[in-house]
């Protein structure tokens, strides 16, 4: 199951395995094994996998099929996306939202 999904982060990214490995310090081969199925990501290596996808745990395990849930966000930032137009779509919310959390992913680079 974790292994449908990593594929699926990784060629929604079009990303080689290898390209994948070099950004969360895994081999390869390790990739190949948790995509296939042969073996399992440590925790420490599902949680830097989330990272790098931005996407929670739980989704890569399987538990939920949001990727992050709102939750994830803070107060001060779902009233921002809420804020900005009391008219805008459900759609453009949602790609506010989107923003908000790859700003919050940025941040955590620096």
């Amino acid at each position: 199951m974790i292994g449908d999904k990593i594929h699926e982060l990784r060629t929604q990214k079009r990303m080689s395995q290898t390209d994948l490995a070099k950004a969360i310090h895994a081999s390869q081969q390790a990739i190949t094994k948790w995509e296939n199925g042969k073996s399992e990501p440590s925790s420490s290596v599902i949680n830097s996998i989330a990272n790098y996808f931005n996407v929670s745990t739980d989704y890569l395990l399987g538990r939920t099929s949001e990727k992050l849930p709102d939750k994830d966000l803070s107060k001060n930032q779902k009233l921002i996306a809420y804020s900005i137009d009391p008219d805008t779509s459900d759609e453009e919310r949602d790609a506010i939202i989107e923003m908000v959390q790859a700003a919050k992913k940025f941040r955590r680079r620096i």
